[in-house]
Parts: C-alpha cells; structure tokens; sequence
C-alpha cells in the first residue's frame, strides 16, 4: 500500500483548492500556511502547473502525539496537495498511519482521527 492517497478532482484547481480550504476549516483545523509552487517556480523565472501545498493542524491533537514521538515534528501539521497534471486536478496527503509510524510511533485513536478526517476533506474537495 502506497504512503499516498491520491484523488482525482472534478473541479479546476482554484475551486477544487476552495473546496479543501472550506472542508479543512468546517472540520475545525486551522490552516497555518499555503505554499504555492507554481508562484514560487515563476519567480525563479520557472513554470509550473498550479500545485498548492495547504499545511494545517490542530495544536491539541498534534502536540498530544509529539509528546509521544517528538521527531513528528517533521511532518506536523498535516499537508495536503492540490495540483494540475496536464487537465486533471488531484489532491494527495500522506496516509497518517503511515507517517506517524515511521516516527515509531503505533496506531493511536488521534491517528484514526486525522484519518477520518483528511478522507473526508478529500472527498469534500474532489467531488
């Protein structure tokens, strides 16, 4: 099983990133930062198809499973992409379980939780 999960959108890329942008707030997670690639490529004189790295989180979840496995830091908050491969639009994010194992950490309930609910931001964004 692949540590990606990866979904086609149904919308361009500017609403299917509306659509995630929405889906992350109404689930109560704060976004902390939006990358944008392609704006970054066209500054070093680069293009890129749209490609939009969203990084949210929820300090309380988070910081319960950094006390647990500190190196999580590295990949907390959760990220999600929005991107433009040709004429499709995809999300992706990182299977939870996944991440948080390679930090030696085992399957936790706020793990089952941010899987719950990066599946349900997904599906929100790509339909």
């Amino acid at each position: 099983m692949s540590d990606l999960v990866i979904a086609r959108g149904a919308h361009d890329h500017t609403e299917t990133l509306s659509r995630a942008v929405t889906a992350i707030e109404a689930r109560g997670f704060a976004i902390v930062q939006r990358i944008d690639h392609a704006a970054a490529a066209a500054t070093a004189g680069q293009e890129l198809p749209p490609s939009t790295v969203l990084v949210f989180g929820n300090p309380k979840a988070g910081t319960q499973l950094m006390l647990l496995a500190p190196s999580l830091a590295l990949d907390l908050p959760l990220r999600l992409v929005v991107w433009k491969a040709g004429e499709i639009v995809q999300v992706a994010y990182r299977r939870p379980a996944s991440m948080v194992a390679t930090h030696g950490l085992a399957e936790h309930a706020i793990v089952t939780k941010m899987t719950d609910a990066l599946a349900a931001i997904a599906s929100d964004a790509t339909r």
